[in-house]
């Protein structure tokens, strides 16, 4: 393996102006990320094929299966990425290592030699595509669930393989920009950094030593030889530690104890009072006080808490805040919008006396919108917060625009020129990737994209236009902050007025144009991980095609079984008390096809509509970077200033629905406490455990969530106790306003 000292002097010798700093801008990445490569390691190899495959097939298949639960549980790849280490080692012991075709271009062999970190990587890369959510599986869901349609298996897959796979188009474009600079540092990659160099050293250095015992060759790859730091631990050891931990544990939010997930201890003062309900339930209230003892509570819709930067975190703090404790009380209690009609927090659709729309009462045979019906049901009206949500929408689109532009606007154009010229900046990972192994040609990528087009032309010429004007500049915010504005608002605004009262071109044009930027940047973010580790590019894209490829296979393959198998899947008023079937994230999607598509955003938002006030949001979102552009140069001395993030600040509420109070105050406990506290006073302590103990906490809850599932949950082997009963808000639902008759709810 070759050392530091080559590299930095074959990097000097290059023209490269930059060739000096070799020092990573980003304190993170020069704490976790190996300046080191070996290019003669093992890649792609026969066990990197088997492991990768069967990762990405596993996790498609439970993360779908897991995805209609009213309580949805993502598996990440970190799980995958552990479990294939024990497997890798054992496949490096036992396999042949016999070469078929000697002598030919075909030669191979199926034991290559020890188990390498790089194929390690690439199966982790499968398994990120496994791990990802296919969204177009929503359109499925709505239109044979909710709309109860009609639809065939070879046209819903078709239209899930092409939205996945525009991404790679807009990731050729802008990699150059997003992935090559040290400033784009993709903090969510540098937990899966610092555990692929957990095992780098027993690689190495334990091989020789394997002997035929299989509990000999986990406990190898799970323990690391290295020396033990101060607190007499190491880094293996406090991973499996805290794997065990969660797994452990977890069996009490998961199976015995499910009030852990959501304790909303403020509504057991009062269950009977609305008021006291509204303030202090974690999933239908402000969630005041309410927390949840649980690592899927916690990192379930924001990813872990323990991979955000503290910028970040103080502006989802701040823009969490503001919505949940300021702007919807003020708006529900002040009667905006007939608020009180309403529940206080609610994602679905009500017509005006506060019961719930009908939708498929206004539906013609020509699946549109029955003008006669509508007429004759009324409106369709929002809870004020559903409402609100969709105006920060609109604020969190130009306020990216506008923030980018000014803060990022001089950096993007001077990249742009050095791309032209040759000469752009390039961190000490890109040079090492540069100086070792060739870039996979722009064509690959516009390849895939150019083949993928299924809409009509202006349709899709116009999707691919949104996406490619904002995957820059969402790039920018998520490859530096962790999160990222999504464009399913404003496609399905502008195609909702362009193609009116047709919900599933609504939906369709929505997930190609918004989902092709999304899977760019998760394309991007893994050429980002093959850059840290020093894989490959063309080897990275292969397993990036391959991968996403069959991950939407099993994906489809899953949804269309599980919508035969189970009875009545994603309709409430159907399934039995205490279902877990009941598709929250399907149900918003839903209800977006229904105001965007079926009746209409001049009906909602337009001159119809009772909401045509949300649309100053738009404005309001422009001009707040702008003020905090023009107040970092009238305070330069102020940095703190800069750290102001509108985009994310304004964007941070973007999930809710369907994800609670409860989700973003358990969030950002653990997100101050690790990012600022124990980054800034521990630092050696952070440095060297951070990201490994997000990575067991990953593991240890995803196993044993799918266990408890297998074997007890599957045969509905239920405990039903207190404990088990809820959070204990009754009347968090409840409308306020006189008069209003809903089932269950006192009468004002």
């Amino acid at each position: 393996m070759r050392d530091m000292t080559e590299i930095r002097s074959g990097l000097e010798s290059e023209s490269d102006p930059y060739a000096d700093d070799e020092i990573s801008i980003v304190p993170q990445v020069e704490l976790t990320v190996p300046k080191t490569d070996d290019p003669t390691a093992p890649t792609v190899t026969f066990r990197m094929w088997v492991l990768g495959i069967a990762a990405c097939v596993l996790l498609s298949f439970v993360n779908q299966f897991f995805w209609y639960r009213t309580n949805p549980l993502t598996i990440s790849s970190v799980s995958a990425q552990i479990a294939v280490v024990p497997i890798g080692h054992l496949m490096a012991k036992v396999l042949p290592t016999r070469r078929f075709f000697q002598g030919t271009r075909w030669s191979f062999t199926m034991n290559p030699g020890p188990f390498s970190t790089k194929e390690h990587v690439l199966i982790t890369v499968f398994a990120n595509s496994g791990s990802g959510a296919v969204y177009a599986s929503h359109i499925l869901s709505a239109v044979k669930l909710f709309y109860k349609r009609r639809l065939d298996f070879f046209p819903a897959l078709l239209i899930m393989i092409t939205t996945q796979v525009l991404g790679f188009g807009w990731a050729g474009l802008y990699r150059k920009h997003l992935v090559e600079p040290g400033e784009m540092w993709w903090p969510s990659n540098l937990v899966q950094v610092s555990l692929f160099r957990l095992y780098k050293s027993q690689i190495q250095l334990y091989y020789p030593k394997l002997k035929e015992s299989l509990v000999l060759i986990i406990y190898r790859a799970l323990h690391e030889k290295e020396v033990k730091s101060k607190w007499g631990i190491t880094r293996n050891q406090f991973f499996v530690i805290a794997l065990v931990t969660s797994f452990s544990y977890y069996i009490l939010p998961g199976y015995l104890f499910s009030l852990l997930t959501t304790v909303s201890w403020l509504c057991w003062i009062r269950p009977k009072s609305i008021l006291v309900n509204q303030l202090g339930s974690g999933s239908v209230g402000l969630g005041i006080g309410a927390f949840g003892l649980d690592w899927a509570t916690i990192a379930s819709y924001l990813g872990s808490p323990l991979a955000s930067p503290f910028f970040a975190t103080a502006n989802i703090a701040v823009g969490f805040f503001l919505l949940m404790y300021v702007i919807t009380p003020l708006s529900y209690y002040l009667d905006f919008f007939h608020a009180r009609t309403f529940p206080i927090y609610s994602g679905k659709l009500f017509v005006s006396n506060g019961q719930e729309y009908k939708v498929r009462n206004i539906i013609n045979d020509e699946f549109r919108l029955d003008h006669k019906a509508y007429a004759e049901a009324g409106p369709v009206h929002m809870s004020t917060f559903f409402a609100v949500s969709y105006g920060l929408g609109f604020a969190t689109l130009t306020a990216s625009v506008v923030h980018v532009l000014l803060f990022n606007g001089k950096d993007l154009w001077n990249q742009s020129k050095g791309v032209l010229r040759g000469n752009k900046k390039m961190d000490i990972h890109t040079k090492i990737m540069k100086r070792n192994y060739k870039e996979v040609p722009l064509w690959w990528f516009l390849s895939i994209f150019a083949t993928q087009i299924q809409l009509p032309w202006w349709g899709a010429f116009l999707a691919c236009l949104i996406a490619i004007f904002f995957t820059p500049l969402v790039g920018v915010i998520k490859a530096t902050t962790n999160q990222a504005p999504g464009l399913n608002i404003i496609t399905e605004y502008i195609i909702g007025y362009a193609y009116p009262e047709r919900p599933v071109a609504n939906i369709c044009f929505k997930t190609y144009g918004y989902i092709s930027m999304s899977q760019s940047l998760t394309f991007l973010a893994d050429l980002k991980l093959g850059a840290y580790m020093k894989i490959p590019p063309r080897t990275m894209f292969m397993a990036q095609v391959v991968g996403t490829l069959v991950a939407v296979l099993v994906y489809a393959s899953t949804a269309w079984w599980l919508m035969a198998e189970i009875p009545n899947l994603c309709d409430t008023s159907l399934l039995p008390p205490g279902s877990q079937w009941t598709c929250p994230t399907d149900r918003v999607f839903f209800d977006a096809s229904v105001i965007w598509g079926l009746v209409g955003p001049r009906r909602m938002f337009g001159d119809l509509g009772e909401y045509a006030n949300i649309n100053w949001f738009f404005l309001g979102g422009a001009i707040a970077p702008a003020l905090v552009y023009l107040a970092t140069r009238i305070f330069p001395k102020k940095k703190w200033i800069s750290n102001i993030h509108m985009p994310v600040l304004i964007g941070a509420t973007a999930i809710m629905p369907p994800a609670t109070a409860v989700n973003f105050t358990s969030w950002l406990v653990m997100a101050f406490v690790f990012g600022h506290f124990v980054f800034k006073y521990k630092r050696e302590w952070w440095q060297r455990y951070n990201y490994v103990l997000s990575g067991g906490m990953d593991a240890g809850t995803g196993f044993m969530s799918v266990l408890l599932f297998l074997a007890l949950q599957r045969s509905d082997i239920m405990l039903g106790w207190w404990g088990n009963s809820g959070e204990g808000c009754p009347v968090a639902k409840c409308p306020t306003a006189k008069g209003v008759i809903v089932h269950g709810c006192p009468v004002f």
